[in-house]
């Protein structure tokens, strides 16, 4: 631990003291998350199909509220790593800010053109799966500055390290939501309506929680509400330079996983099942990775806040080869739990061993290419090389995942496996480009903040 996770002014306990909260926290959010599928497909296969074909819509658009949000994160840490609590404290401000105003701004924009943004997207799936589709849509179009608030929060204390904070307030959204989804999808039987219901009031009072924790029982960061209406546009534009390169990248990233989203819409309902299924299983490997993407933010801003490169080095490193081990250990503790997992979503009998093929191909994948594809980005990210990991990113979604995604699944007679082939191919293509950067000189060469 001392060889791969100390450096010379973190030790490996304060990065387990980080990665710990992060990890419980992201192993609820995906386990929650799993069982709110399954309560949603009691309500039947068109309402899961719905609640999927808008969830990829959602991850689009709340993904953009998390770039800008770790442009926060980024800047709070380089601002703690260099010992600047004021400034840090600033950042914070600035970075709920700009992310409640962006989510309100969506938020309005999406419940007011939900019928058009659907039939352009998905227009051609059934009615049934439509009509569910556009309570879901307008439900979650409303909530989104609630998200926003806590995700800007979040990554304000984690660039900090104050991990730990970030996961209560992450649980209380997220236990509230699950515990208002049995009441009112199960108990009340009020299917996609019911869901939406429970995600507003989930969402808002996790907002409520983050921002009275700020105020009052935060010591990490001295907040003060004033400082949110008070336009910093130095600051801002530190957030942004992060933020926006960022969000760009999730924008084309994340609207290319739409439009691979649409092949699979064309061929037909079980396919859209068995995506749904495939979607929800194959992010339970990814659980402790994601926990070291999040982590790598934080201590590699840190570094490079406090301009220490060797150590931000030896950090990315261990934090990739963690990362890889990671999946070895998940792909034996899931695949023996496959079955049961499945039965969560009560599936037709046809489409499973489609699901089990798509999670084995995936699962094992996932070892070799996943963590140099994305926790490489995300550390570059951190030091301020947020142009270069947002055009790599946007390129090689749509020159490989796009148009491979085409050619295998609909072209071609591979189906949905052809579309799920695709997306791990371009995993290993921008996972190759970013290891050529790391290697290089170019990605530390940034100063985002005044030392």
């Amino acid at each position: 631990m001392n060889r791969y996770f100390s450096g010379d002014s973190i030790s490996y306990r304060q990065i387990v003291s980080i990665i710990i909260p992060i990890l419980v926290d992201q192993a609820f959010v995906v386990c929650l998350n799993l069982l709110n599928t399954a309560m949603i497909s009691s309500s039947g296969v068109a309402a899961v199909s719905a609640v999927n074909m808008v969830d990829s819509l959602n991850l689009f658009l709340v993904n953009v509220f998390i770039a800008v949000a770790t442009g926060g994160t980024v800047v709070v840490a380089q601002y703690k790593g260099s010992r600047n609590d004021a400034m840090a404290s600033k950042a914070a401000a600035g970075s709920v800010c700009a992310v409640f105003l962006l989510a309100l701004a969506v938020s309005l924009t999406v419940v007011v053109l939900h019928t058009p943004t659907l039939n352009l997207l998905f227009g051609k799936a059934d009615t049934s799966v439509l009509s569910n589709a556009k309570v879901y849509l307008i439900g979650c179009g409303a909530s989104y500055c609630g998200i926003a608030t806590v995700e800007a929060v979040c990554g304000a204390l984690r660039g900090v390290g104050e991990t730990r904070s970030s996961l209560f307030l992450a649980l209380t959204m997220n236990l509230s939501y699950v515990a208002l989804n049995f009441l009112f999808i199960n108990l009340l039987n009020m299917g996609v309506l019911g869901m939406v219901i429970a995600l507003n009031i989930a969402r808002y009072i996790g907002a409520a929680c983050s921002i009275l924790y700020l105020i009052k029982g935060n010591s990490s960061l001295h907040f003060q509400i004033r400082d949110v209406f008070r336009a910093d546009f130095v600051m801002l534009k530190r957030i942004l330079f992060i933020g926006l390169p960022f969000a760009a990248e999730q924008m084309f990233f994340n609207g290319g996983k739409i439009l691979t989203q649409t092949f699979i819409v064309q061929l037909g309902v079980l396919s859209m099942d068995i995506n749904a299924i495939s979607n929800s299983i194959t992010t339970l490997f990814q659980i402790p990775a994601n926990a070291l993407l999040l982590s790598t933010v934080t201590v590699v801003g840190q570094c490079m806040g406090r301009r220490d490169v060797n150590d931000a080095r030896k950090f990315i490193k261990s934090f990739i080869g963690l990362s890889s081990l990671s999946f070895v250990l998940m792909f034996l503790i899931v695949i023996p739990l496959f079955s049961p997992l499945v039965s969560l979503f009560h599936p037709p009998a046809s489409v499973v061993p489609t699901v089990f093929q798509i999670v084995c191909i995936t699962g094992l994948s996932q070892i070799p290419v996943w963590s140099f594809s994305f926790v490489t980005p995300a550390a570059l990210r951190a030091a301020g090389d947020s142009r270069y990991t947002s055009i790599v990113s946007m390129l090689s979604m749509w020159l490989f995942r796009v148009v491979l995604g085409y050619l295998l699944g609909i072209v071609l007679p591979f189906g949905v496996v052809g579309v799920w082939v695709a997306m791990i191919c371009e995993w290993g293509v921008r996972g190759f480009i970013f290891v050529m950067r790391f290697r290089g000189k170019k990605w530390y060469q940034h100063h985002l903040i005044d030392n």
